[in-house]
């Protein structure tokens, strides 16, 4: 598939760069975005190479400064409808990925824009970024998932605060409440997200996306079956090759030399 709307770019640290690249409309989505990001996923989870994802927007201004209003604003009924089950389905798949994905957050990441944000794994926001839900000024609410994934974020209380009054906060507020993990100057953002990224790739692969899975099954579940699946994943980690790795690596006092198996 030949993208317009994103680039997609991978290196021999196992990264994958995603970018939504639409700046002079500040990055935002519309359904050609949608359809693109889906295919990328595919590729991203597909690729035995690409061991994470890290998702940015073009340009200073914007990560993705929310949904394109004029599509949205032509939507009937049943087809705004279809639109949000749509961008909720591509928000989940990123989700749950099997592979660990960042947002690097270079601008405004308001309506769509943080909804995908919430979507990744962690969060790293410039300085200068602006996070918000502001549907509700616009007389819609929020459509994929961000009154599900705001709420197990920052909490109810302030979740309802954002999703109800629609204002933003700036990168520190968005820090002190967990909405994001780091706040770093814009010229440092995608180095950052590298480096934390490369942090979490130099564990063994099957435990990283065993966590993940484990984390999202009690969320999502309940914390007794999520405890259930935590020791059947423990087990299944247990039986791996790079578990007696890391366990001759710390006997031995040497780095673990982790290879997915």
């Amino acid at each position: 598939m030949a993208y317009s709307f994103i680039l997609f770019e991978t290196g021999d640290d196992g990264v994958a760069l995603l970018t939504i690249n639409r700046p002079e409309k500040l990055n935002a989505l519309n359904a050609g975005v949608i359809a693109e990001l889906d295919n990328a996923l595919g590729r991203a989870e597909s690729d035995e190479a690409i061991r994470g994802l890290i998702l940015t927007g073009a340009g200073e201004k914007a990560f993705v400064a929310g949904a394109d209003i004029r599509e949205l604003a032509a939507l009937s009924p049943v087809e705004a409808k279809v639109v949000s089950a749509r961008g909720q389905a591509l928000f989940r798949r990123l989700e749950t990925l099997r592979k660990p994905s960042l947002a690097a957050i270079n601008g405004f990441a308001l309506g769509g824009g943080l909804e995908l944000a919430m979507s990744c794994t962690l969060r790293v926001a410039s300085e200068t970024a602006r996070l918000g839900q502001p549907e509700v000024k616009l007389g819609i609410i929020a459509g994929y998932g961000g009154t599900q994934r705001l709420p197990r974020l920052v909490g109810r209380g302030k979740a309802m605060e954002l999703l109800l009054t629609g204002e933003p906060v700036d990168a520190r507020e968005a820090h002190r409440i967990g909405l994001v993990n780091q706040v770093v100057p814009g010229a440092e953002l995608i180095g950052a997200s590298r480096s934390l990224l490369a942090r979490i790739l130099a564990n063994a692969p099957v435990a990283v996306s065993l966590t993940m899975e484990a984390v999202d099954t009690g969320l999502e579940s309940g914390i007794e079956q999520g405890l259930r699946f935590e020791a059947a994943a423990f087990g299944v980690s247990a039986s791996t090759g790079d578990s007696r790795e890391g366990f001759a690596a710390f006997l031995d006092k040497r780095r673990a030399n982790f290879n997915g198996r």
